[in-house]
């Protein structure tokens, strides 16, 4: 039984299918690219060395069709915002949410939009937002065609990503800013009763 979903949304550019660490991306990237690594799904076991992964991103660079974006922090308030306003049209239950300097995480309880309908709605309102404002090219696709898409099927899972999501802002040196449409875990569809009458 799934219950949640933990959607990454990648920024244009910046995990290619080919990535030297390894993908969970199951498209095909361009060719122009295919020649930089082999594809390996999955995470790699070993991992590369900094250099390595460095010189590996200098080169597909070169050869991207648009510029590689980041989102400090002008872009990411408005990705945040964009967000929010797909959690509060369709009615979603978000637990955590973090918008990074070049991807985001989300985990959001299961709805009868899938995830892949969720991811959708969520990359397409981020690249409205910093086209909108100016902060992305008109044309460019702000994030990667693919994204991830992990599902969550216990309690446990839950609070765990809870906690993970909520942990990149320190593992990234931010602050953690105060999104209004998280909603605070309390152990659904198995909620701590007690717990939630000790804080009314």
């Amino acid at each position: 039984m799934v219950l949640g979903y933990h959607i990454i949304l990648t920024g244009y550019g910046h995990w290619l299918a080919n990535d030297p660490r390894g993908s969970m991306s199951r498209e095909a990237y361009a060719p122009e690219l295919a020649a930089l690594a082999e594809r390996h799904f999955g995470r790699r076991a070993a991992q590369p060395p900094r250099e390595e992964l460095r010189a590996f991103y200098r080169e597909a660079q070169k050869r991207l069709a648009h510029e590689l974006l980041w989102f400090d922090t002008a872009e990411r308030q408005a990705l945040a915002e964009a967000f929010g306003r797909v959690v509060r049209a369709h009615r979603l239950t978000c637990y955590a949410c973090a918008v990074l300097n070049n991807h985001a995480h989300l985990l959001l309880r299961k709805h009868r939009m899938k995830a892949e309908e969720m991811s959708a709605a969520l990359k397409r309102a981020g690249r409205a937002a910093l086209i909108g404002a100016g902060l992305a090219p008109a044309g460019h696709p702000v994030f990667s065609a693919d994204c991830c898409h992990v599902y969550k099927s216990d309690v446990p899972a839950l609070r765990t990503c809870v906690a993970y999501i909520r942990g990149n802002f320190a593992k990234h040196r931010m602050s953690e800013p105060a999104y209004d449409y998280i909603t605070r875990y309390d152990g659904w569809p198995f909620p701590n009763r007690s717990s939630a009458r000790r804080e009314q």
